[in-house]
C-alpha cells in the first residue's frame, strides 16, 4: 500500500521507516524543484512575451522550444508551434537559412523584409558539454530585431547631407560668381551696388541656413542645457508678432493676435522658435490683402495655440511631409521668399520636447490652420 503521493501519510512497520522517510525527503525535493521550475519558467515567458524583439529557442533537431508573440506576429505563423520543425513551420527563406547555420554551429546574421518592415535577424548555437567530451550543439536561438527607424534614420541623414550640400552651394556660386566679375572690372559703376547687395542677402541666407543647422542639431540632442520655466503663450505671440510686423507689412499681410493667457511650463527660445516660425511662414507663403491670425486659448487640461493663414495652402498628400527638413511645397515660392527649408522642422523638434502635439488643417488656395495642443 506504499504510496508515492502521499508518502507524507505512510503509517508503517519500523523496520521501513528508513525507506519511507527517504520517500518523503524526496518528495519534497521534487516539490521544491517543480515550483522553481514553474517561477523560472512564468519569469522567463513574462519576460520575453512583453519583448519586442523575436526570440524562438530550438533545441539540436531544430524543433520549437518556445517562441515568443512577437516573434509569431513577426513570422506570421501559429503560437501552437511548439515541438515543429522551425524549418517547416516559417515560409522566411532566410531564417530557415540561419536555423541551419546556428545548428551546425556557426553565428549568423541576415536581413528580411517581412510585411513591409526591415528586420535583422541572428541567430546562435547553444552549446553544452565538458572539457573531456567538448562543446556540443544542443539548440540555437533566433533573435529579430525591428531595424526600419535605424534605417529610416539613416536615410535621412544621407538626405539632410545632400540637401544641406545643395542649399550651400547655390549662394556660395552666386557670390563666388559676383565676387569674380567684381574683381575682374567686368561690372560697370553703375551696376556695383546690385551685385554687392546680391553677395549680401545671399550671404544672409547662408548664415540663416547654418543657424537653422545649429539649431536642429541642438534639438536633435534634447537640450538639455536649456532651462525650462512657466512661460505665457500669449505673452509669446504678441512678442513674435510685434518682430514680425514689419515682414507682414512688406507682404501687405495683416497680423493679429487674440485669446486668453495660457502658461505652459516650457524652454523660452523654443516657444518663441514655435510661434516665429509659423507665424512667418503664414506670412511668407500667403498673398497680398492676406492675413495671419493667431489665437491662444485655454481648453480642458491643454494650452492651445493657433495659427491661421488664407495664403496658398498645403496640398492633401504633402501635409505629413512639411515638417521634414527642407522640404518645400512650392520650390519656386520657397526661392523668392528666402526661406531655408528648416523652420517647420524646428517646429516640429521643439513641439516634441515639450510633449505638444501638432495638428494641420489646409486646403491649397484657401488656406492653413496650424494648432500645436500643449
Amino acid at each position: 500500500e506504499l504510496s508515492l503521493d502521499n508518502a507524507d501519510r505512510i503509517e508503517t512497520y519500523p523496520e521501513l521507516e528508513q525507506l519511507t522517510d527517504k520517500l518523503r525527503s524526496q518528495q519534497n525535493q521534487l516539490r521544491e524543484q517543480a515550483t522553481e521550475l514553474r517561477r523560472r519558467r512564468d519569469e522567463f515567458e513574462a519576460a520575453t512575451g512583453n519583448m519586442t524583439e523575436g526570440l524562438v529557442l530550438l533545441n539540436e533537431q531544430g524543433s520549437v522550444l518556445s517562441i515568443n508573440r512577437s516573434a509569431t506576429h513577426i513570422l506570421d505563423i501559429s503560437r501552437y508551434c511548439i515541438g515543429k520543425d522551425i524549418r517547416a513551420v516559417s515560409a522566411v527563406p532566410q531564417l530557415r537559412e540561419l536555423a541551419e547555420k546556428a545548428l551546425g554551429g556557426e553565428h549568423c546574421e541576415a536581413h528580411a523584409c517581412l510585411g513591409g518592415v526591415s528586420y535583422r535577424l541572428y541567430a546562435s548555437p547553444v552549446t553544452s558539454g565538458d572539457k573531456v567530451s567538448g562543446d556540443k550543439v544542443s539548440g540555437a536561438v533566433l533573435l529579430m530585431l525591428d531595424t526600419t527607424e535605424k534605417e529610416q534614420a539613416e536615410q535621412l541623414r544621407r538626405e539632410f547631407s545632400a540637401n544641406v550640400s545643395h542649399e550651400l552651394k547655390s549662394p556660395l556660386h552666386t557670390i563666388s560668381g559676383c565676387a569674380e566679375l567684381l574683381a575682374n572690372g567686368i561690372v560697370k559703376p553703375e551696376d556695383v551696388p546690385h551685385f554687392l547687395s546680391q553677395i549680401q542677402s545671399e550671404a544672409k541666407r547662408m548664415i540663416a541656413l547654418i543657424e537653422d543647422i545649429i539649431k536642429l542639431s541642438h534639438l536633435d540632442e534634447g537640450a538639455e542645457d536649456m532651462q525650462r520655466e512657466d512661460v505665457d503663450l500669449l505673452a509669446v505671440a504678441r512678442r513674435q508678432a510685434d518682430n514680425l510686423s514689419q515682414a507682414a507689412e512688406s507682404a501687405q499681410v495683416s497680423l493679429s493676435v487674440s485669446g486668453e493667457s495660457a502658461v505652459v511650463n516650457g524652454i523660452p527660445q523654443l516657444l518663441d522658435a514655435i510661434v516665429h516660425n509659423l507665424c512667418e511662414n503664414a506670412i511668407k507663403y500667403n498673398r497680398p490683402g492676406g492675413f495671419v491670425k493667431v489665437n491662444v486659448r485655454r481648453e480642458g487640461g491643454s494650452a492651445l495655440l493657433t495659427v491661421e493663414d488664407n495664403g496658398i495652402g498645403i496640398p492633401p498628400e504633402q501635409q505629413e511631409r512639411i515638417f521634414e527638413r527642407f522640404y518645400r511645397v512650392d520650390k519656386s515660392h520657397s526661392k523668392e521668399v528666402g526661406g531655408t527649408g528648416l523652420g517647420l522642422s524646428i517646429v516640429k523638434h521643439a513641439a516634441a520636447l515639450h510633449n505638444a502635439k501638432i495638428n494641420v488643417v489646409s486646403a491649397p488656395g484657401k488656406g492653413t490652420v496650424i494648432t500645436v495642443s500643449f
